[in-house]
């Protein structure tokens, strides 16, 4: 037997305020929302896992995609998000060539439809064709 185990793993990301936060995931996306014993936050996931929120005075935005949320339809998954008031056309990029709605389509071998979001942090999250 080892010290090290995996089987109760978990990832984690730091935001701002905690009060924006809990509104933001549990309110508007409709997650599960839990508070630890120190009374930071956990998204407690359908399949047992969770993700660990916390505080950070001086918090960055991650300048990568924290959360990738697959969906059936990403439209659908867009259009959803855009009535709770959440932006998805946060990159202009023509590279990346996003849609009006901000969905980039996927192509064979470049990656599925994805669209882009933010938390009230600034944190990168994503609904995508999976």
């Amino acid at each position: 037997m080892t010290a090290f185990q995996t089987t109760h793993a978990f990832s984690g990301f730091s935001v701002d305020s905690l009060e924006a936060a809990r509104a933001f995931y549990g309110e508007t996306l409709g997650m599960d929302i839990g508070t630890d014993a120190m009374g930071f936050l956990r998204i407690r996931l359908p399949e047992g896992g969770s993700i660990f929120v916390y505080p950070k005075p001086d918090h960055t935005p991650a300048s990568y995609t924290i959360l990738n949320f697959p969906v059936d339809d990403v439209e659908a998954a867009v259009d959803e998000l855009n009535a709770r008031g959440v932006v998805t056309k946060i990159y202009s990029d023509p590279d990346m060539g996003t849609d009006a709605k901000g969905i980039s389509h996927g192509k064979p071998g470049e990656g599925p439809d994805i669209a882009w979001f933010k938390d009230p942090a600034g944190n990168v999250l994503s609904v995508l064709a999976g």
